[in-house]
């Protein structure tokens, strides 16, 4: 499977009748694998500074998470794994694998625990298959 239909089946799917707003993989040097049309204009060091918070968690709480210039305010996550962060009615998930790191961004009616469930269960079947 290409890495784009990861993103177009398996991020951008209907849950409980919501959609993420947008979505993405990434390679852990920053590249992007695959993304949704409507993903943001990131910068490079973006994505360095969430690598980052996965090698020194708690690097990105004091400054925010941010991706295309919307600043994300981390709230919890699961250490060396897992990034969440929140920004109005809205937030983000990103979930870090063996060779990549998936972001999934919604907002509401979407719930937090909505978008957590699609990308987590997208990276932990990733990890899985030893990517």
């Amino acid at each position: 499977m290409s890495w784009q239909a990861y993103v177009d089946d398996h991020l951008m799917c209907e849950i409980d009748g919501q959609f993420l707003t947008s979505a993405a993989i990434f390679g852990h040097d920053g590249n992007p694998w695959a993304q949704s049309p409507n993903f943001p204009q990131f910068k490079p060091e973006e994505i360095a500074a969430i690598m980052k918070d996965f090698d020194e968690p708690g690097s990105l709480a004091p400054t925010g998470l941010y991706l295309g210039g919307t600043k994300y305010m981390v709230i919890q996550g699961e250490p060396g794994a897992v990034i969440r962060g929140k920004k109005g009615p809205g937030g983000i998930t990103v979930k870090k694998t063996n060779m990549a790191i998936i972001v999934g961004i919604y907002d509401e009616p979407m719930t937090p625990g909505q978008c957590n469930m699609i990308v987590e269960r997208l990276g932990d079947y990733l990890i899985e298959q030893s990517y």
